[in-house]
């Protein structure tokens, strides 16, 4: 095989050249197909692969693969771009990619200024002697819900009344407070010939604090409330309410009574109470309270448990008030929500908590709040029906 070994190799303006290995220098004013390492400058198109080292300057587009080094200047025309995986380079800007938390732990020898979008956090991050750290965040942006930003000075409030609706957080990461209290019970009827006792329903647990959200669809589940008595005359527990990691219970329904039939409170979020002579249902720790112990004779119920206060127990010839709910300024406004419901014997009617429980005549409790249905006396067809829940979300604005 013959070899012919020169310093330089240069093309007229409307050749192709083609070099399959390396040579120590390459001025090309055309298009040159390389194979090698190219060390020299490059004025017109690079079309395919380089294996090897290209220093010099490239004034034109370079398509293809650079495994190796490249070394020199590359310059692009206006609209031009470098682009390297997420990564791409402009005129006028630099965009740096998305990556989250794992992506960028996962780097090995990372450079000292390296900088990333961190989609976990929502932020802009540079690497530094001393690791990660942060540059910018985003500002927190969310929709979703009944929106209010009045109520609340500096804060952005959300409320949420039915499972069909979700918050949509399309930018940055923060704490949120959050307000989530589950479908209260149905309340107990009394099923008996005479004016006998019913229990009152517990109300829907109830759950405050605070929650990290970072960009994402968050489904919202609005407990419903429980069915009131009918026949054999307790009521149904309500239904849980969810948001994210966060659970409330649905407050258990009201003990009922038939003919030789007492029945004790359901536990729930806040428990039931209790028909003639029988216990109340316990709460759920950090959600509710138990339900009221009922009495007799004469029969009478207890009084549904509330989030702020167990429910009343009969006492005395009367009938166990529903137990007070507790108040939350979520919205800027303080409000009760979860109220016990009321118990109905001895034809006595006991009001509902505060935090829309309902009045042991049968009375619904109110809808949003997560109260307790009232209980009912044999005059009344069927118990209260237990308020629906609700779930609110707040943030600071700035």
């Amino acid at each position: 095989m013959s070899t012919i070994k020169v310093n330089t190799i240069q093309a007229n303006t409307t050749s192709t050249l083609s070099v399959g290995s390396s040579v120590p220098s390459l001025d090309v004013t055309g298009s040159v197909t390389v194979g090698g390492s190219v060390i020299g400058n490059v004025t017109g198109d690079v079309t395919g692969d380089v294996t090897g080292n290209l220093t010099g300057n490239v004034t034109g587009n370079l398509t293809g693969d650079v495994t190796g080094n490249l070394t020199g200047d590359v310059t692009t025309g206006v609209g031009g771009s470098i682009t390297v995986g997420n990564t791409i380079i402009t005129s006028t800007a630099i965009g740096i990619g998305s990556t989250d938390t794992t992506g960028r732990n996962a780097g090995v020898g990372t450079a000292n200024g390296t900088l990333v979008f961190n989609s976990t956090t929502g932020s802009i991050e540079a690497f530094g002697p001393i690791g990660w750290s942060n540059v910018a965040t985003l500002t927190f942006t969310a929709t979703g819900g009944t929106e209010d930003t009045t109520t609340r000075p500096g804060y952005k409030v959300h409320t949420f009344t039915s499972s069909s609706q979700t918050l949509e957080v399309t930018a940055g990461t923060t704490d949120v407070e959050y307000l989530v209290v589950a479908g209260g019970g149905g309340g107990g009827r009394n099923n008996y010939p005479d004016a006998r006792g019913a229990g009152g329903a517990g109300a829907g647990g109830m759950r405050t604090g605070t929650l990290s959200l970072s960009p994402g669809t968050y489904p919202m589940t609005i407990g419903g409330g429980g069915s009131g008595g009918t026949d054999p005359g307790s009521g149904t527990n309500g239904s849980n309410s969810v948001f994210s990691t966060i659970t409330s219970t649905g407050g258990g329904g009201g003990g009922g009574h038939a003919p030789n039939s007492n029945q004790a409170g359901n536990p729930g979020g806040s428990g039931g109470g209790g028909s003639n002579g029988l216990g109340g249902g316990t709460g759920t720790v950090g959600q509710g309270n138990d339900g009221g112990s009922g009495g007799g004779p004469p029969f009478r119920g207890g009084g549904g448990g509330g989030a702020g206060e167990t429910g009343f127990p009969a006492g005395g010839a009367g009938v166990g008030a529903g137990g007070d709910g507790s108040t939350s300024s979520i919205t800027g406004i303080s409000t009760y929500y979860a109220g016990g419901g009321g118990a109905s014997g001895n034809s006595q009617s006991a009001l509902g908590g505060a935090g829309g429980g309902g009045q042991g005549a049968g009375n619904d409790g109110t809808a949003n709040t997560g109260g307790g249905g009232g209980a009912c006396a044999k005059d009344h067809p069927v118990g209260g029906t237990g308020g629906s829940g609700v779930i609110i979300i707040a943030y600071p604005t700035a």
